[in-house]
């Protein structure tokens, strides 16, 4: 949360004439409702139900950049999707980065009303090793801006269809 997805990922899809779609607007636009709605509505659960068949429907295309939410990796199947289907970018943020960029948004139902430290911490310690578990690139974010980040990734693409023999 906080890392920086869905703005590294407009960068990377600018820079490769890809299509961008965030999982997070996707379920949004299906649902015609707002993410924090779902949570109060459905709970975790029933979101986590409707960003699995996103994360299924939109990983079948070509031609994409998709910026998941932060806790798609948290189910199996779901991070079994997206290493089979993509290449999996982890945009590694601090806790202070991601305290310091998500300090004014009041969208993000898991922070609403508890402390950000205690339940970013907290968040970090239960997705960073199912991140590294399919990770096939791991990029720091502090002191890089998106269209820097952006720049890594599409150079990682090239090496790795490179070795590949792509």
């Amino acid at each position: 949360m906080g890392a920086g997805k869905s703005t590294v990922g407009r960068a990377l899809a600018q820079i490769l004439g890809f299509d961008f779609v965030d999982s997070d607007n996707e379920i949004e636009q299906r649902t015609g409702a707002d993410i924090p709605w779902i949570f109060e509505i459905e709970g975790e659960a029933g979101f986590r139900d409707r960003e699995a068949k996103v994360l299924e429907d939109v990983s079948s295309r070509d031609g994409i950049v998709m910026a998941t939410g932060g806790g798609a990796v948290l189910r199996t199947d779901n991070r079994r999707v997206l290493s089979e289907r993509g290449f999996v970018v982890y945009l590694e943020a601090t806790l202070r980065e991601q305290v310091r960029r998500t300090s004014k948004d009041q969208k993000r139902p898991l922070l609403a009303g508890q402390d950000r430290r205690t339940v970013l911490a907290d968040l970090m310690a239960a997705r960073e090793p199912l991140y590294n578990e399919i990770a096939d690139l791991k990029l720091p974010t502090a002191k890089r801006n998106a269209r820097q980040l952006a720049q890594q990734i599409v150079a990682a693409l090239g090496e790795t269809a490179s070795a590949s023999g792509v």
